[in-house]
């Protein structure tokens, strides 16, 4: 193997485990959300215990119903007396909105081709949303969040303080298929609150409109404030991974995309106007989006993960709407129902929304989104399988790179050309001085016309497209639930054998079964890493570089065991067309003869030293004389 392999192998291995060190909590972060579980876990026990208690006390002081005449008549007249009551302690509370504190709970359900979402009257809130193009691994409904699973609601502030719609019911008037308007009614004739819902004919988006009819004075219309949580569901075929990719991103208006919750709970106070807040799954997202923008003032979110085989985490927004004292009491936002596909994303036009699929930082994202997806979506059209379709991108890419495969190769013919004079040098100082050693070899390359960094350069060129296709393969949707060869899903691992246990210390790398993409993969690496090994005489002072050829294909054996069967089989097929590249221009345009002939003729034809080669002789020199 020669050095440049070498180093593109040790900076792909400090890429990947440094990655992974960066995402592994600590001892210390693992206990306190431990911690933190058995807080909430003691905190539900007790709200709990207290509405079950709350419940006896009601059904206790329910009025019960005599036979005497007399005492049914004391019992009516003490329920006139509650009734009134209550309906006194309603008004000071609510105000004008104490008749929209009674009612009856009723569902309402509207769509469209991608969409169905159903509403309950009592808070006007969503119960329900069902992407109707996708299933569950499982092949049940996809429901973008559990069934009514948290709180959701608008405060806002009135004469007698803050009313949530939570505490009101409302009245349900469908507008066609795709939209709703639910109506709160008051005490006065032509003033209500009024929110309306509606969906986009074709698209995921669902608009939210509140607005308070004839209440410009009684409501204050310069704070209003929204809160929703929701429990995610886990609808993939490996819960681990899946909840890796789950977290909560958010995008001020004046700064980056940025997220939180993807290793580890999380909470956090947004510090600036925010353009849009998702909830993240996997694959699917329920965002908040404002055009106006989500104010500072008290609002926050957080995330953290929920230990059941059914859902993945919890998460939780309270968003801030501040207006000018003399604006119109009212609320616009709109929610994104969808699937985490970069076109769709791009297309609805709203700033980094796209970013909610993690491509990669810097040089890889950028990879990804102007050669990987363009490519891909091409591809993609033809209605290929998509097996075929991977096959197809690694060898368009390979093509594209391969200038760069033939740069290296000839890189690597030089200096396996050169081994008698590189021989001779070792032979000379082999009881030296190093530095005159390291003299003599650069003396060498110059007058030889060889840049030993040139191999090493197309390497390093050719690690983002590596390490992109890292981020794309299991970011891609397109690939969910596809099937090719064994693999039943190329969105996640393929398995060829399964057991009930877990390895020790290896559950969450490894898992409990084998995957043949992931095992053929490591196979292709150690080949690919011999028949590279040979295009280099062996480098002195490096005998442990023939060790990390059998030490890398085996540690990735156990890192991408869990990860996209699409990632490993493009791995797979990288390093196969690999092979051929090597084998095809090694043999017919890389002529060592040749080389060695222009090399002895750079030897003959003295060169004039660069300014870095005179620079670097200057530097050792000096050294020396310092000795």
């Amino acid at each position: 193997m020669d050095r440049n392999s070498i180093i593109g192998i040790v900076l792909i291995v400090v890429i990947l485990f440094g990655y992974t060190l960066w995402t592994m909590p600590s001892d210390e972060e693992k206990a306190a959300y431990q911690r933190q579980l058995d807080s909430l876990a003691n905190v539900e026990a007790e709200r709990y215990a207290r509405l079950e208690e709350e419940k006896l006390k009601a059904d206790s002081a329910k009025p019960v119903v005599a036979v005497a005449q007399a005492d049914t008549s004391v019992s009516a007249a003490d329920q006139a007396l509650a009734d009134s009551l209550r309906a006194a302690s309603l008004s000071k509370r609510f105000g004008l909105f104490a008749p929209a504190t009674e009612g009856k709970v009723e569902e309402v359900t509207i769509g469209n081709e991608r969409l169905q979402v159903s509403f309950s009257t009592q808070g006007a809130r969503p119960t329900v949303m069902v992407l109707k193009e996708y299933k569950t691994y499982a092949q049940t409904p996809l429901l973008l969040a559990d069934t009514d699973s948290g709180r959701y609601e608008f405060t806002f502030r009135a004469d007698q303080g803050d009313i949530s719609t939570k505490d009101l019911f409302f009245t349900a008037e469908k507008v066609g298929e795709d939209a709703v308007r639910f109506t709160a009614p008051t005490s006065s004739a032509g003033k209500a609150l009024r929110i309306t819902y509606k969906l986009d004919s074709a698209s995921y988006f669902l608009h939210a409109d509140m607005e308070f009819v004839g209440l410009k004075e009684e409501v204050d219309p310069a704070y209003f404030q929204f809160t929703w949580d929701i429990a995610g569901r886990s609808n993939e075929k490996h819960k681990p991974s899946e909840s890796q990719k789950c977290g909560i991103y958010y995008k001020y208006f004046a700064d980056d995309r940025s997220y939180i919750g993807e290793t580890e709970a999380e909470e956090e106070k947004l510090v600036g106007r925010t353009n849009w807040v998702a909830f993240k799954q996997d694959f699917f997202t329920v965002a908040m989006v404002s055009d106006e923008g989500f104010s500072s003032n008290g609002s926050r979110i957080a995330v953290r993960p929920i230990e059941a085989p059914t859902h993945t985490k919890h998460y939780a927004a309270t968003l801030t709407f501040e207006k000018g004292k003399d604006a119109e009491p009212s609320v616009s936002m709109r929610y994104y129902l969808g699937p985490n596909h970069f076109g769709t994303l791009r297309r609805t036009e709203i700033a980094d929304f796209q970013k909610i699929m993690d491509l990669g930082w810097g040089i890889f994202g950028w990879m990804n989104q102007w050669l990987v997806i363009p490519i891909f979506n091409f591809l993609d059209g033809w209605g290929w399988n998509y097996g075929i379709i991977i096959l197809v991108l690694t060898v368009v890419i390979k093509l594209l790179l391969m200038p760069l495969t033939y740069k290296n190769l000839v890189a690597s013919a030089k200096m396996r050309v050169l081994k008698p004079e590189m021989d001779a040098i070792n032979e000379k100082h082999k009881d030296g001085d190093a530095l005159k050693k390291q003299q003599a070899t650069m003396d060498l390359y110059r007058k030889a016309g060889v840049n030993p960094a040139s191999g090493c350069v197309p390497m390093l060129i050719q690690l983002p497209v590596l390490y992109a296709m890292f981020r794309f393969f299991p970011a891609s949707i397109e690939l969910r639930q596809e099937r090719f060869l064994w693999a039943d899903d190329l969105s996640s691992y393929d398995s060829i054998f399964e057991w009930s246990q877990y390895i020790p210390l290896l559950s969450d790398s490894y898992g409990n079964h084998i995957s043949l993409f992931t095992l053929l993969m490591s196979a292709s690496t150690i080949v690919y890493s011999l028949i590279n090994q040979k295009q280099m005489p062996t480098q002195q002072g490096m005998p442990s570089m023939k060790l990390l050829i059998w030490l890398f294909p085996i540690m990735m054996l156990f890192f991408l065991n869990n990860f996209s069967a699409g990632l490993s089989y493009y791995y797979l097929l990288a390093n196969v067309i690999s092979i051929l590249q090597m084998t095809v221009l090694k043999s017919w345009f890389v002529d060592e003869q040749k080389i060695r002939a222009q090399l002895e003729l750079n030897m003959r034809t003295p060169k004039k030293k660069s300014r870095w080669q005179q620079r670097l002789e200057d530097m050792q020199k000096q050294q020396q004389r310092r000795k």
